[in-house]
């Protein structure tokens, strides 16, 4: 039986991405645009065509999550939210206990139309606070105060069964201590998820071109290490154990939606740059909001191209993805995605000198990062990985 016959009547994922912001982080590569006006009509109907186009293609699947992300999707109409979701849930019927969550910034504004969402159909919320500190928000870039952002966070608690909340560590001037602190304060707010990231540079944004001028300095690899392995001993100290690289949550807590990309699943991607994986299709929307909204007017969807995946490609996407859980993945349904056996996937004589050096563990069919691992992640793949 091939890999898409086996995908068939497997639980979906929906992504929509709503990519419009009220301003850029200097951090941020994401798909993020500044608008002056948004026609929230034309908006609506579009994303609402774009989903027909992939429910359409993916007939005869229960939907196990929808995520709305960008961009900044709470700034989203909580009616265009609910029309989505209702579309959704009409295409595709809804699992029981389905996931549906919504990025959302924490400023006041935006809190005042938490109770809309949660009425609309959202039931879990990820709000990007971003740091603890006044000084470090001003860095990067945030509109909102500490003050703001936590009474966003008491909003949100009331008005939604489940909620994460992110923060950026590895600043320019953190030290272990600081970080410390900031990490209990976060962890003293009782939320079942965390999403921790350490600072990137990534190229074409503002911190970019800073960087490149010598005027924005991160952590060396040692400080980074040791803010790294706090960050495991505190969190797991505190019931919320890293699941992925990154992330961290509550037994039974993690998110759903995201999973289904680690666990290499399928999902439809709709809104502008939005990707997909359709039974072995790697499907990619239209990048720029005008661009993807034009497409739509024209031909019924933003898609600007659907490629059917070659066997290696989903291997080497299946490894990547799944590598970043501390659950690890089973190497022979990746095999079998590629028509392939074990040893043609990863190099078994890397795995066993990792093993050694105590970065992976390899138990029967299953391979994992261990936590020394975990932080050595690309590292690792160039080891093991075939081809």
């Amino acid at each position: 039986m091939s890999p898409e016959q086996t995908s068939l009547g497997a639980p979906l994922a929906l992504y929509v991405h709503w990519p419009f912001c009220v301003s850029k982080c200097p951090y941020c590569d994401f798909n993020s645009h500044v608008r002056e006006a948004v026609d929230q009509q034309a908006w609506r109907d579009a994303l609402l065509a774009d989903l027909a186009y992939e429910a359409e293609r993916l007939p005869g699947r229960r939907l196990a999550s929808i995520f709305f992300g960008g961009g900044t999707p709470s700034l989203m109409p909580p009616a265009t939210v609910a029309a989505i979701i209702d579309a959704a849930t009409a295409a595709w019927p809804a699992e029981p206990g389905i996931e549906i969550t919504l990025e959302a910034n924490p400023s006041s504004v935006e809190a005042a139309r938490f109770a809309d969402l949660a009425a609309a159909g959202v039931n879990r919320v990820s709000l990007g606070l971003q740091a603890l500190d006044d000084q470090a928000l001003a860095f990067l870039g945030r509109a909102h105060g500490v003050d703001e952002g936590l009474a966003a966070l008491a909003t949100a608690q009331r008005h939604f069964g489940r909620v994460s909340f992110d923060l950026i560590y590895a600043r320019p001037g953190q030290g272990l201590d600081a970080w410390e602190a900031e990490l209990d304060r976060a962890l003293g707010f009782g939320t079942e998820h965390l999403s921790l990231y350490q600072l990137t540079i990534e190229p074409g944004t503002r911190f970019a071109t800073l960087a490149a001028k010598g005027q924005l300095t991160l952590p060396d690899e040692d400080l980074a290490a040791d803010l790294w392995e706090t960050t495991q001993a505190r969190t797991a100290t505190a019931g919320l154990p890293l699941y992925e690289v990154s992330n961290h949550a509550r037994p039974g807590a993690e998110s759903r939606h995201n999973l289904t990309y680690w666990r290499y699943r399928d999902y439809a991607g709709v809104g502008p740059g939005a990707h997909g994986r359709r039974e072995g299709i790697a499907t990619f929307r239209r990048k720029k909001p005008e661009n993807w909204l034009a497409a739509v007017a024209r031909n019924g969807h933003g898609a600007e191209s659907e490629v059917a995946l070659a066997p290696a490609e989903r291997v080497t996407e299946a490894l990547v993805m799944g590598l970043r859980m501390r659950e690890g993945i089973d190497l022979a349904r990746v095999a079998a995605l590629g028509g392939t056996t074990i040893d043609h996937v990863v190099d078994l004589k890397a795995v066993e000198r990792l093993a050694t050096q105590g970065l992976v563990s390899h138990d029967g069919d299953r391979l994992a990062l261990t936590p020394a691992g975990m932080p050595l992640l690309d590292a690792v793949l160039r080891e093991v990985a075939r081809g």
